[in-house]
């Protein structure tokens, strides 16, 4: 989790990932952090991350991405 935690602080350093529970909904994130997210999420973990993982369930938190990348391990 701390390597994802980094990943995404290294992104926006202003938003507190722990805590954060509506990352798109609340349109923290745009399409070009979460391009960024999954290539480096693929690069790190060497998962796959498809597009039809790319929903608001998988990418509102950092918990649940991380949840995704466990999944695909």
């Amino acid at each position: 989790m701390d390597e994802l935690l980094e990943i995404l602080t290294d992104l926006h350093s202003d938003i507190d990932y722990e805590n954060e529970d509506s990352l798109l909904d609340d349109g923290l994130l745009d399409e070009d952090d979460i391009d960024t997210i999954v290539s480096e999420v693929q690069e790190n973990f060497d998962v796959t991350i498809s597009p039809e993982d790319i929903t608001p369930e998988n990418f509102n938190s950092a918990s649940a991405l991380y949840a995704l990348i466990e999944s695909r391990q």
